[in-house]
């Protein structure tokens, strides 16, 4: 383990459990606004922490626009102070009245939802028609992940058109998430997103000549943050997420990128069923279970783990070189994919000086808090 990882007085940390190391996530934020330009550029995704201290942290730095997909982020992002919030999470069924109250709850936040489709885009409208001020609506475009969003066309203008029509309604710009760039290969990303943001860029302009207003356009994540920094666009608001706290993942996937991992499980051995088989406390009620089995955690001082076996609260590990671990003993493991993982904890401890400063509850972990 690399000592910046070392923390002391362990023993009286109840395991399975998620540490966060306060330095290295300053580190990860500073070279976010770097690489960024400046924080007026950024309006960071926070489904990574969930944290209210980790976003009023970002607004000390002066990241004042910030992005979420869940109400209960959004709370807890008007809770830390944030200002300027944006769902990028599209409303539907009986979230489109949570939003309503959301808008009458916190009436010092401008707010903003993404749609794709005129259905609900005429339900928000009704919905918001005796509010006393519009609620921002940004059009989610498609531009190749194929999981949400409208392609750039005909279809896309209507939509546009009827988001500016609607009543309580007020056209907020573009969101475009690309998360479907895992081009190792940083020129082969490049490329790709360039050819994207052409098309994105051309139907902006398409917007602009017919008098819509577009004031934004929301982009990218971690892996294609730094194609779309070195843009000299000053409508674009760059979101990446993940590189707050980083994780194996995006160091595997996106070896150019500089984001320290700040996040690590810390697990203690429960049994040892065999002369090369360990099983530490660490099922898939603590680690997200997304990753292959093989891909879903790292042991740092155990390199040659092999992951045989993951249940509800067991991990089981091949390893012919850790035959000094013994129940109770503890290790380190960096998670695959943190996102999900933060949203298993109830709470973070966080690292500072070596030693457990202090514990942030994951507000924003459940769906629901007050709205």
């Amino acid at each position: 383990m690399e000592p910046c990882y070392a923390v002391q007085a362990l023993d009286d940390i109840v395991t399975p459990a998620l540490l966060v190391f306060r330095e290295i996530v300053e580190t990860n934020l500073r070279l976010m606004i770097r690489m960024a330009g400046g924080p007026e550029r950024l309006r960071p995704h926070c489904k990574t922490h969930k944290i209210r201290q980790i976003a009023e942290w970002q607004l000390a730095l002066g990241i004042t626009r910030h992005k979420c997909a869940t109400l209960a982020e959004a709370e807890m992002l008007a809770l830390a102070g944030v200002r300027d919030i944006l769902l990028a999470y599209n409303p539907v069924g009986p979230n489109i009245p949570r939003v309503a109250r959301f808008v009458e709850t916190y009436p010092e936040v401008r707010f903003a939802v993404t749609a794709d489709h005129p259905l609900p885009v005429e339900q928000l409208g009704r919905t918001m028609e005796n509010s006393p001020r519009p609620i921002g609506v940004l059009l989610d475009l498609d531009t190749g992940m194929h999981r949400t969003g409208v392609a750039p066309g005909p279809e896309a203008v209507r939509l546009y058109r009827q988001i500016a029509a609607a009543p309580g309604l007020e056209p907020a710009g573009l969101h475009v998430y690309d998360g479907h760039h895992h081009q190792k290969s940083f020129q082969a990303r490049v490329e790709a997103v360039h050819e994207s943001w052409k098309t994105v860029a051309s139907f902006r302009n398409q917007l602009l000549a017919q008098g819509l207003p577009v004031p934004r356009v929301v982009v990218g994540g971690t892996g294609t943050f730094p194609v779309f920094a070195a843009m000299d666009d000053p409508g674009l608001e760059l979101s990446p997420g993940t590189a707050v706290f980083y994780d194996a993942g995006y160091t595997e996937a996106f070896p150019d990128l500089d984001f320290e991992i700040a996040a690590l499980l810390l697990t203690r051995v429960i049994s040892r069923p065999a002369a090369d088989l360990i099983t530490f406390d660490l099922g898939y009620k603590a680690c997200a279970a997304d990753p292959p089995l093989e891909n879903r955690l790292v042991f740092p001082d155990l390199p040659d783990a092999r992951l045989v076996r993951q249940n509800e609260e067991h991990m089981v590990v091949r390893s012919r070189t850790a035959t000094h671990l013994q129940p109770g003993d503890f290790q380190m493991a960096v998670p695959w994919h943190i996102c999900p993982t933060v949203a298993l904890h109830k709470l973070v401890h966080v690292i500072d000086g070596r030693r457990v400063a202090e514990r942030w509850d994951v507000l924003a972990r459940d769906r629901w808090l007050t709205i």
